[in-house]
């Protein structure tokens, strides 16, 4: 099954978009800001640098830890600020800025899925292993540099001038 393509910039506008109305009202520290813009700022380096695969894996990199800082934010500061902005009239407000928020996390998972591909696409190691935890690259089909071979006789007489 062939994989659709999915442009690096449409998905820096996406969570770009979504980090923007994230922060419509101030519910979030300045830690979910930071982190978020950071990757985006990795992502437009990796739009740069169309052969980098040390950039499209930053960004995948980057997106992964993302994931795990917004699930950790949003638990912490979520209900407090719920509460906060509950008899007020930027209630629906906060609801959409935390609509945007979650739904940005929600998309990381399938971000993440593409920029891994576009890191395979670009010369990168592809090797997931669920089993064993190893990092190894498949070097049966290199020749080391470090034997030097013999140099071969030469079977034709020296020339005599």
């Amino acid at each position: 099954m062939e994989l659709p393509a999915v442009n690096l910039k449409a998905i820096l506008f996406i969570h770009w978009l979504l980090t923007v109305f994230a922060g419509l009202v101030e519910w979030v520290p300045n830690a979910y800001y930071l982190s978020n813009v950071s990757v985006l700022a990795i992502g437009v380096w990796a739009v740069a640098q169309r052969d980098s695969a040390d950039a499209i894996f930053m960004f995948f990199f980057g997106l992964a830890l993302t994931v795990v800082t917004d699930i950790l934010i949003f638990a912490l500061y979520y209900a407090g600020m719920e509460k906060r902005y509950d008899d007020t009239a930027l209630r629906d407000l906060f609801r959409f800025s935390g609509g945007m928020a979650i739904l940005s996390l929600l998309l990381k998972p399938l971000s993440c899925f593409f920029s891994y591909h576009m890191y395979c696409e670009r010369g990168g190691e592809c090797s997931v292993s669920f089993g064993f935890m190893n990092v190894s690259r498949d070097r049966a089909s290199y020749q080391t540099i470090d034997h030097v071979d013999a140099p071969a006789e030469d079977k034709i007489s020296p020339r005599s001038y």
